[in-house]
């Protein structure tokens, strides 16, 4: 079995194509999304690894293309997970599993862009949608208003470090009328992340 990897952390890629290829698959590596798709579209890989944190063109992009063309793509972060996942694809070909983030109790479709907590749902704005996608996908780190600036709105968009605080206004109020133990907490001069509190309501 053929697997691409696509992940811009070269270490990460290199010890991913390890581990697959220690157990039994041919794994080979790419470090941006353009060159992913680009890889993925040549017809020699019957699954992707895939982050969706890359430079030129995001893993959601990646997914969209290949869901299209009714590819397959996984992006576990467990060895035995990865193995596991990869099993599952060989059974179940065509499924493609993004298309719901998840954050604790927050869950976000990425088809609809509704966001929801137990019962409870809104709807998100593009640049909402964004903005949340780009968090709940980083949740093991910070997210930079420079990030979110350049991702969102474009590196040569007329827009402003205001416009991300602006959003991450807007996303905070959405999300506590929904209940949720998830805040989006700012670190000075650092940016944002999501954290739970559990004692929220109480």
């Amino acid at each position: 079995m053929n697997i691409l990897v696509v992940e811009d952390e070269r270490n990460l890629a290199d010890a991913i194509c390890h581990i697959l290829n220690e157990a039994g698959y041919n794994a080979e590596a790419t470090y941006d999304g353009r060159s992913g798709l680009t890889s993925a579209e040549s017809g020699l890989y019957d699954a992707v690894v895939l982050d969706v944190m890359l430079p030129k063109m995001d893993g959601f992009q990646v997914v969209h293309e290949l869901r299209r063309q009714g590819n397959s793509v996984t992006k576990p972060f467990e060895a035995p997970e990865l193995l596991a996942r990869l099993r599952a694809l060989t059974r179940r070909q065509g499924d493609v599993m993004l298309d719901e983030l998840t954050f604790a109790d927050l869950k976000l479709d990425l088809t609809t862009h509704d966001l929801s907590s137990g019962d409870k749902s809104v709807h998100l704005s593009g640049k909402e949608f964004e903005v949340l996608r780009m968090l709940m996908s980083s949740t093991s780190r910070i997210v930079s208003k420079q990030d979110l600036l350049t991702r969102v709105w474009g590196a040569d968009a007329d827009a402003s470090e205001n416009s991300v605080e602006a959003y991450v206004s807007f996303l905070r109020k959405k999300v506590k009328h929904l209940g949720s133990k998830v805040q989006i907490t700012t670190l000075r001069m650092l940016g944002y992340r999501l954290e739970v509190f559990e004692n929220l309501g109480a």
